[in-house]
């Protein structure tokens, strides 16, 4: 298992099918169990900017617990969770 994290851009819709900014950061934890998730997450979250969206893809299934729960603490925003074949794709805007 190797961690990933992108930097490159891409589209982000709403739930309209709006655009709605893009994905400035990509984090990869599928194989890795909490807390490496919201460990890295937060990680990624501190480096960016205000209004920023990070693209968190796992297939632990207590990310659906653990990360709002981060999320509470930090004040950031969940966008959107989308599973798929037992793998849970998170957008996260960074409000702060």
């Amino acid at each position: 298992m190797r961690l990933r994290i992108a930097t490159a851009m891409g589209d982000v819709e709403d739930e309209d099918g709006e655009a709605s900014g893009q994905i400035a950061r990509t984090i990869d934890v599928l194989g890795f169990f909490c807390p490496v998730p919201i460990s890295e997450a937060r990680k990624a979250l501190l480096q960016m900017q205000s209004d920023e969206v990070l693209e968190v893809w796992s297939d632990d299934p207590e990310v659906l617990h653990d990360m709002p729960l981060l999320l509470n603490r930090t004040g950031d925003e969940l966008i959107s969770v989308e599973e798929k074949a037992g793998e849970y794709r998170m957008l996260i805007r960074k409000t702060g």
